[in-house]
Formats: structure tokens, sequence, C-alpha cells
């Protein structure tokens, strides 16, 4: 069955690998992006339609829902990826960096699924035969639980998006299903050193990188589920048990 699918943050690492693994499906994919990588136009070439989409602006996401309702009479699922892991001493104050946070993580999220829930609710009843559901997916982060030192706005904002998946789980059952995922150490980053590594690896009790498989094959199986909704998976390696 062929599904429309909105991204978040499609430029780079989970939400490159997820565009690029539905494309291959088959599956029609929407994509927002903040920063215009090689990898947008690699997207475009794959058939995605592709979004210029500044999360931190309620004009530019009104402009975004607004060509979606247009150009759309269902969606399947809305994957919200987009993230900034923005350290507490960034330059900015602790206020603009508290309420960039928030926009991203926080307000972006709540303002599309409210907009957006019509065409999720329409498409959950036109697969009625079968699972009878649509899907919100907030990927959160292990930190959202835990906290941190050096980004508390990135988690508590973070922890805010799994509360959202509480409430929007309540509101929009049964023909919505809204789930979270929180990772931890799913991919380096090219230029982090062996030092880091090891470190990074070290919080685990599972120590390895985790790959983007493990996030898609979650959000596959969260949207073939009929009977899950409302919860957080951890995918960190079992740091909890360190």
């Amino acid at each position: 069955m062929e599904r429309t699918i909105l991204i978040t943050g499609v430029g780079k690492r989970i939400g490159y690998a997820l565009a690029k693994y539905y494309l291959a499906q088959g599956h029609h994919v929407i994509g927002t992006y903040r920063t215009h990588y090689d990898s947008i136009e690699q997207l475009g070439k794959l058939g995605a339609s592709l979004h210029s989409c500044d999360l931190t602006d309620p004009a530019a996401i009104d402009e975004l829902i607004a060509h979606i309702n247009e150009h759309h009479d269902r969606l399947d699922t809305i994957i919200h990826n987009a993230s900034d892991w923005l350290p507490d001493n960034n330059g900015l104050s602790p206020s603009d960096t508290m309420a960039r946070m928030l926009k991203i993580h926080v307000s972006a999220p709540y303002q599309i699924n409210f907009a957006l829930a019509p065409l999720l609710v329409a498409a959950a009843k036109i697969n009625d035969d079968s699972i009878g559901a649509s899907n919100i997916i907030h990927i959160t982060d292990y930190v959202a639980e835990k906290g941190s030192k050096k980004h508390i706005a990135y988690a508590a904002s973070k922890a805010a998006l799994h509360n959202m998946t509480l409430s929007f789980a309540s509101l929009f059952a049964p023909h919505v299903k809204v789930n979270s995922i929180a990772p931890a150490m799913i991919l380096f980053n090219q230029d982090d050193d062996d030092a880091y590594k090891v470190k990074a690896l070290a919080k685990a009790i599972l120590p390895k990188e985790a790959g983007n498989n493990e996030i898609i094959n979650l959000i596959d199986y969260l949207q073939s589920s009929h009977y899950v909704t409302g919860r957080s998976y951890a995918v960190d390696g079992g740091r909890q048990l360190k």
C-alpha cells in the first residue's frame, strides 16, 4: 500500500535515510529541510516533494501546511525528526536558547499535528479495512528522561515533545496512533575523533553504533501495528543500566 509520509529534517542523518528508504519502497515522501545540502538534490531526483521551511517561524510552517493541504487529500504518517542539538553555551542568551529549542521541538510539531490531523484521519478511514490508523512519530532523545548538563534547554524541549505524545495519542485516537522514539548514539559524525567514540560507546551496555536501520525498522513496526499508541521507545543500547 502506497503511503504519503511527511518527514521533517531530511537533509542529513536519519531524516535523509528515512526519506531514501521510503522513496525506494514506492511511497510518496514530503520532506522539509533548513539547509540545502547535496542530499536535498538527491532526494528531489528520487521523487521527493521538498520544502525549505524554518521551523522556528510559524508563518513558514503555515505555508508548508497550506501547500500540503492544497496538494494532498490524505496523509498517512508524520515523522517529526527535525532537531537542533544546541548547547547551552552557544552564544545566545538563555531565553533565546530555550525559545529556539521549544520552537523547533515543541511548537512546530504542535502546530503541524493540529493542522494536518484531518488529512491523517482521512487516510485512516480509507485504510479502515487494514490497520485503520495513521501515525505521528516524535523523535525525542535519551536525555529527555535523564537530563543533560550541557544541553539543558535541548533536553527540556525533547521532554516536552514526549509529553505531547501522550496528549496527542489520547486526543487523536482511534484514527491516529502517536508514539515517540528516544534514541542515543545512533550514528557518529564524520568529525568525531576516536577518543570521543570510545567515551560515547562506553555509556551503553551494548557498546556499538546503532545505525539508521534500528530507527527505520522501529518506525516500520509502529506504522504496521494496530495496537500501540502513546508510548516511547528507547533506542539507546541499554544506557539506563550503566
